[in-house]
């Protein structure tokens, strides 16, 4: 049999090149590699932890989904659903919060930075790493496909599966990273930030018209120079920009700067712009098609979801059993 690989986005908006590049990308990569069993969610309850404006959630959840059969995940190849549609993701994730030490959940450096950026916290930041397990554990995955920033979410999943087993019986697999090399993608207004959502004029979603990506690529912070070159520190902006059409047209960077010597900035910023404009051209055209037909959209998910439902709910079954729930 197959591997299984397991991996969810939230629910929080549209999708930036940054989360396509990170996450979209590598799973149409593992998807047509025909080397794994592939279930890839949108993950709408992880996605209640932060503040949101109920009216836009579901919203939220159909442009997710649109977003990833317009990328090229295909439900004939990848089992796609959504996880509030199967309860044995929060089912499973009680039953571990029961046997999962507060110490555990406490040394958890992600719950630490961001309930100190947002000022304030909640339960369900608290224990979001147990969730994450659930969804992980209840489908035998073997491989999850993180960055290095999950990697210790991914181990309390492992010590979860371990701490499980030793009490009630081998159950759980311990599932192992796939790392993937993410390019970080900086803000096109402040190259010494992280592309983000919450700076949305640096920040360049998939489904942008062409006309606004040229506009921020134009107006996007370089420096007083004239050279294209790569250096990061010297040049953070230029660098920048380099890296995202080298990501999206797989061309090396020493071959982009090559391309653009002798050339001014104003030249360089077209190039990256109309790589960045034809890339996701086919993405728009299908996600605008799809998104004409939203029940056609749900009722591919709610076919994802049977098949999910079916493979989660046999696993809690069995976890029930060992646990004495009759």
């Amino acid at each position: 049999m197959k591997p299984v690989i397991i991996s969810g986005i939230q629910t929080t908006g549209r999708m930036h090149i940054g989360n396509y590049l990170g996450a979209i990308k590598n799973f149409l990569d593992l998807q047509e590699s025909g080397d794994y069993n592939c279930y890839f969610f949108a993950a709408d309850l992880h996605s209640l932890n932060e503040e949101y404006v109920t009216a836009e959630k579901a919203d939220q959840v159909l442009d997710l989904a649109a977003t990833f059969l317009a990328s090229g995940l295909n439900p004939k190849k990848s089992t796609l659903f959504i996880q509030s549609h199967v309860p044995a993701h929060t089912e499973l994730g009680w039953i571990f919060d029961c046997i999962t030490p507060l110490g555990e959940l406490e040394r958890m450096t992600q719950f630490k930075d961001k309930s100190a950026a947002r000022g304030a916290s909640n339960a369900g930041l608290f224990t979001y790493p147990v969730l994450m397990a659930a969804d992980i554990l209840l489908y035998d995955a073997t491989l999850v496909p993180v960055g290095d920033d999950q990697d210790q979410h991914l181990e309390l999943t492992r010590t979860i599966a371990r701490k499980f087993n030793g009490r009630f019986g081998q159950t759980f697999i311990e599932p192992k990273a796939k790392h993937t090399a993410i390019p970080r993608l900086m803000s096109l207004d402040n190259p010494l930030k992280k592309m983000s959502k919450s700076l949305p004029g640096g920040c360049l979603f998939m489904d942008d018209a062409p006309e606004v990506i040229e506009k921020k690529v134009m107006t996007a912070v370089t420096d007083s120079g004239r050279e294209v070159k790569y250096d990061p520190e010297g040049k953070p902006g230029v660098s920048n920009l380099l890296m995202i059409e080298s990501a999206l047209s797989g061309a090396s960077i020493e071959a982009l700067v090559a391309k653009y010597a002798g050339k001014n900035y104003g030249e360089f910023k077209k190039g990256v712009a109309q790589v960045i404009t034809e890339h996701f051209a086919p993405f728009r055209e299908a996600k605008m098609k799809l998104l004409k037909n939203p029940k056609k959209i749900m009722s591919i998910f709610e076919a994802g979801t049977k098949k999910a439902s079916k493979v989660a709910d046999a696993k809690l079954a069995e976890v029930n059993k060992k646990i004495g729930l009759i």
